[in-house]
């Protein structure tokens, strides 16, 4: 008995899997896949950003690979002094906060009724929203819509046409489903309205899907390009990505730029300040993404566990 209590007391030793030599080698086979694909994807802007800080010679040389040689600042500083590029980005950074603002509530709004299995006519707004996801206009027809409205040349052109995405509805509506009906129940016996429910309990709630959404929608625009192409012909109004789409195809850069390299104040070569500027463009959405991480894998997985 004695031995038997003594068995019974001892800590329970984890189990260790025995794996074999095929599983081993797949695993081996996967690791390597997977590192390979993940090179492939992150190699670009690593050389990207080794050419931005690099010397013109080496850049040059072709001597510039996974690290900047000859490190150098004059592209970077060439990006700074042009009006033209920090116009673009303030005009960027109001594009995305103030269209995802409009887009959150645009979609809270279209969501929550959507989620409500008491909603008149549910199915066919369901059906509408899906139809909107395979069929479209196309780019002529929104032209001519958004110059009927008089948005064109506004920066409400490129924010108001997409106020709503019907992939994301579906996925917030679904979040929105998932929680426990009693909630909305106990709300009605407090007397709390339909208003008050959805601000003081469902967002409150919603953190997680309403953070990835945000993601989202923040990145749609801070890299929208084709919309501010066909829609805005003012350069004070150009988004970074035009900008950037300038500088790459086209050499554009501010005049003073140009004095200041023939008068050998600045060493910059092309390739350089396309690096510089592609950078400029990338660093500041990167910076947001690792604070939102944790929210957009949650809230992605919350929102598609049904239909």
């Amino acid at each position: 008995m004695a031995q038997q209590a003594e068995t019974a007391n001892r800590p329970m030793q984890p189990v260790r899997r025995r794996y074999s030599m095929w599983d081993v080698s797949f695993n081996i086979f996967n690791y390597a896949i997977i590192s390979l694909i993940a090179f492939i994807c992150i190699f670009p802007f690593v050389n990207t950003i080794a050419n931005a800080f690099s010397s013109s010679h080496a850049i040059q040389s072709g001597k510039v690979f996974l690290w900047p040689v000859g490190i150098q600042f004059d592209a970077m500083k060439s990006v700074f002094w042009d009006d033209n590029v920090i116009r673009a980005m303030l005009v960027t950074i109001y594009v995305t906060v103030v269209g995802t603002a409009i887009n959150m509530v645009m979609t809270i709004l279209t969501a929550y009724p959507l989620s409500r299995r008491d909603l008149a006519g549910r199915k066919y707004f369901m059906n509408y929203m899906i139809f909107t996801m395979m069929f479209g206009g196309g780019l002529i027809p929104s032209y001519l819509l958004n110059k009927e409205l008089g948005l064109l040349n506004t920066l409400w052109s490129i924010m108001i046409p997409g106020a709503v995405s019907a992939f994301n509805v579906i996925i917030m509506k679904s979040f929105f489903q998932n929680m426990p009906e009693e909630l909305r129940e106990a709300a009605i016996m407090d007397g709390c309205g339909n208003i008050r429910y959805l601000l003081r309990i469902v967002l409150p709630l919603s953190g997680a899907v309403m953070a990835t959404i945000g993601l989202f929608y923040a990145v749609g625009h801070w890299n929208s390009y084709m919309g501010a192409v066909i829609m805005i012909d003012n350069p004070d109004l150009y988004t970074l990505q035009v900008r950037l789409r300038n500088i790459l195809l086209l050499s554009q850069m501010d005049t003073s730029l140009e004095v200041m390299q023939q008068q050998g104040k600045l060493q910059v070569i092309e390739e350089s300040l396309k690096a510089a500027t592609a950078v400029f463009a990338t660093v500041p959405i990167l910076i947001v993404y690792p604070f939102l991480q944790k929210y957009f894998v949650k809230g992605s997985f919350l929102g598609s566990v049904k239909g």
